[in-house]
């Protein structure tokens, strides 16, 4: 039977769950095995060069017959590559951030590819359907990785950005579990886009160092932290206390990006330097510490959405 939910109908997926495109975590194995399990799984392409990139989409596609997405900050320094790319192999969905939806949405739709844009503010969120995407991902406080200045929370940003749009709307942001799932219908969803479980997934392209300390993490280990630079939420560690020493001293923007240097994200997640690492991830972390497959955690989330709903309609 076909779904009514919006954002099944527009991507052609079973389950209204989506997997982050994470930069080091999501590649096309975490993507194929979401979308093999009825959600939609993305490939993070923020931190691929173009070739590699092109490698992931191929595998992906041998891997399912489902649809998928690519996540594509528009920052990126190679993003017409990006998007060529995205354009040549058929990838069926984009999801963008991180830049104005403007300029390559229309590009993108006219060679038949569905475009979702990442915010986190109402005021974006309007500006990117006025831009033409078909849906619109509005992320929390709450989110790993990169974060908005306005520290609004899923649950004051979700039902702000409903009443101003008319285009479906997907919740992240502290999701990550079929309960939280539930509350974001209830604010106004059409889905969810989850990353911090997936990245402690069999599946994630993390380093299992990096997913063992997510997995071990307890509440209150991350902070949202560099907004003078592009605000985002770090696990605790010593790169960490770092940032916040010298946030606490008044660094410069220039001071902040020397301590941040080149790389520094690849060598905590990537390759699994818990001391000197930039460890992206939400609070969600401390709700989870368990190693699954993505089949697993889509199928757990999934059918805890689905009993705690029948609980509350029996209220």
């Amino acid at each position: 039977m076909k779904s009514s939910n919006r954002i099944c109908q527009l991507f052609g997926i079973e389950k209204p769950i989506i997997q982050a495109g994470m930069i080091w975590c999501s590649g096309w194995e975490l993507a194929s095995a979401v979308s093999n399990s009825g959600g939609l799984g993305i490939i993070g392409a923020g931190s691929m060069y173009p070739e590699i990139l092109r490698e992931h989409i191929q595998k992906c596609k041998a891997a399912t017959d489902k649809p998928f997405a690519v996540n594509l900050p528009l920052l990126y320094p190679d993003i017409n590559q990006h998007i060529q790319s995205c354009i040549e192999l058929k990838v069926p969905i984009v999801f963008t951030s991180a830049g104005n939806p403007k300029t390559w949405t229309e590009t993108l739709k006219n060679e038949g590819i569905k475009v979702v844009h990442v915010v986190s503010s109402s005021k974006f969120a309007l500006k990117s359907q006025e831009a033409g995407v078909d849906a619109i991902v509005a992320e929390g406080f709450e989110a790993g990785g990169h974060n908005g200045r306005e520290e609004t929370t899923t649950m004051c940003l979700i039902p702000k950005v409903k009443d101003m749009i008319h285009i479906p709307l997907i919740a992240a942001g502290g999701i990550g579990c079929g309960r939280s799932m539930l509350a974001a219908f209830a604010l106004g969803a059409d889905a969810v886009q989850i990353g911090s479980r997936f990245v402690g997934s069999i599946e994630s392209s993390a380093h299992s160092h990096f997913k063992e300390k997510v997995l071990t993490a307890q509440e209150g280990d991350t902070r949202l932290s560099l907004k003078a630079l592009t605000p985002v939420r770090l696990l605790n560690n010593e790169f960490a206390q770092k940032v916040v020493s010298a946030e606490a001293n008044c660094a410069s923007k220039e001071e902040l990006e020397a301590l941040l240097g080149r790389g520094r994200a690849k060598k905590g997640m990537f390759e699994g330097d818990l001391v000197e690492g930039e460890l992206e991830i939400g609070q969600v972390s401390a709700n989870f510490s368990e190693l699954k497959s993505a089949a697993d955690i889509v199928n757990e989330i999934w059918n805890e959405f689905l009993a705690e709903k029948q609980k509350l309609a029996q209220l």
